[in-house]
């Protein structure tokens, strides 16, 4: 994500706080938050992915992704 579209983001919080959005730019603010929220995900699984755990034992495997988890987060 562009420091631009950061920016933006920020405009649209801040005008939303004081004199409130038009439709079109509530769409544009609910995209932008969106992507963010992409970016922001996409770059946890990056770092997971480089990520391993040293076992008492002194063996390293990678983190894995659960498999266990059913239903709903709470």
């Amino acid at each position: 994500m562009t420091e631009e579209k950061i920016a933006r983001i920020n405009a649209l919080a801040k005008k939303s706080k004081t004199t409130g959005l038009t439709e079109t730019e509530k769409a544009e603010q609910q995209a932008l938050r969106q992507e963010y929220l992409a970016d922001i995900k996409a770059s946890l699984r990056s770092q997971l992915e480089r990520t391993s755990i040293q076992e008492p034992d002194g063996t390293i495997h990678k983190v894995t992704r659960r498999t266990d988890l059913t239903g709903e987060r709470s």
